[in-house]
């Protein structure tokens, strides 16, 4: 059972939501995502140095300042530890900018990419998502925009 002081401390923090999130009764959005399922891609645009300077156009056109960008792949990797199934055998990169990430995994045997966009700043979706099909070659693409809350 709880005490009396517990909770005075939990009505507190239930009382204490900040009203600068909320416009016109609604709860603003805390950020945005765009989530896209590319398929029938060139898989010469999985290469680290492609998915560097894709990470470098696509923040520029929707205006977000890159940090630092991280890849998990086989490069440098034997033989013998490298993926070889279809769902593993790829490259994975976050590029992180100021305001959240940008995630890639791309399947080469599938010539398949999975991508999210994150950010706390909101941005275009049809220009990253029109940007990412063509710079990737989709010929098949799915995707779905949110609005985190």
């Amino acid at each position: 059972m709880e005490s009396a002081n517990q909770q005075e401390k939990i009505m507190k923090i239930d009382n204490s939501i900040d009203l600068k999130q909320y416009n016109n009764g609604e709860r603003k959005p805390y950020g945005f995502e765009l989530i896209l399922d590319l398929h029938g891609c060139n898989v010469s645009k999985f290469s680290r140095k492609s998915l560097r300077q894709f990470f470098i156009e696509l923040c520029e056109i929707i205006n977000m300042k890159r940090c630092k960008l991280c890849f998990w792949d086989d490069v440098g990797v034997t033989i013998e530890e490298q993926q070889t199934s279809l769902h593993t055998k790829g490259t994975s990169a976050v590029q992180f900018i100021l305001t959240s990430t940008i995630v890639i995994h791309t399947l080469d045997l599938l010539g398949a990419a999975y991508i999210n966009i994150f950010s706390c700043k909101n941005f275009d979706e049809k220009i990253a998502l029109n940007f990412t099909k063509k710079w990737f070659s989709s010929t098949n693409c799915t995707s779905y925009f949110i609005k985190r809350l």
